[in-house]
């Protein structure tokens, strides 16, 4: 895709599900600008990607859960604890960690689950249940529900020269995510399964096509793929209702806006 000079750069860590896949590995995208890292989900395999993709845990800034599903959270308890104990941990350097209602309760229960390992005297935790915006460096992180789960958001990053970055996490068709992405310069949407296949909760290419075209955004990137995806057409699917410039999501694949 297309750079420019804003200097943010996106990298999908894990472009699959839940699926064990050689290919692809679970849900995580890191965003990167100057010396800020947030990183958008973190289901199994996202540190050995961090690795491949030139940084480390202790490169992280901020992690937000679209929400607490196996395959979108599950390593957030690995995350924790090895920053404790590799290395020379995080020195003066908070982690903040944010997700939907709920939130807290889900990390004192893994906590507890792990003996109370998982705690860290430099963790934020930000647990979003209404449209305030979130601050945290160079971005405005504003969240809205999502057609999934009771936790399920998406997050749209807003940079200070304007760019907008959306990320949707699981999400069934909605308005309130047309409205989120409204303009973005990048659309990283689920499209967990091909149009024929269409589960409750999840989208399809043509229907992720429809809330990109809907919201008029410059760049989509369709990814959460289920082995289904790979063996059929999805492009030629979102191209029935999406006109702009398009992509499916490969692990590592990078994008610079």
């Amino acid at each position: 895709m297309d750079k420019n000079d804003s200097g943010i750069r996106v990298t999908i860590l894990g472009s699959g599900t839940c699926v064990p896949s050689l290919e692809r590995s679970s849900c995580s995208v890191l965003i990167e600008h100057r010396d800020a890292h947030f990183l958008l989900d973190v289901g199994p395999g996202t540190m050995t990607q961090l690795l491949k993709a030139g940084k480390t845990i202790f490169d992280i800034d901020a992690l937000l859960l679209s929400h607490f599903h196996p395959d979108h959270a599950s390593e957030l308890s690995g995350f924790l604890f090895s920053t404790k104990y590799a290395g020379d941990g995080r020195p003066g350097k908070p982690l903040h960690l944010a997700g939907g209602p709920g939130l807290k309760d889900f990390y004192d229960n893994l906590n507890y689950a792990f003996g109370n390992k998982l705690t860290l005297e430099d963790l934020r935790l930000h647990e979003l249940v209404d449209d305030s915006p979130l601050l945290l460096d160079r971005f405005s992180i504003r969240s809205a529900p999502m057609v999934h789960k009771p936790e399920s958001r998406a997050y749209c990053f807003t940079s200070k020269d304007k760019k907008r970055i959306v990320y949707t996490g699981d999400t069934d068709y909605s308005e309130t995510l047309i409205g989120l992405a409204r303009d973005a310069d990048l659309l990283i949407c689920e499209s967990a399964f091909p149009d024929e296949l269409k589960r409750e909760g999840h989208l399809t290419p043509s229907l992720a096509g429809t809330i990109a075209q809907r919201a008029g955004v410059k760049q989509l990137v369709l990814t959460h793929l289920y082995p289904q995806c790979d063996r059929v057409d999805i492009v030629a699917q979102c191209r029935q209702t999406y006109d702009g410039p398009l992509a499916v999501a490969r692990d590592l694949m990078v994008i610079e806006l």
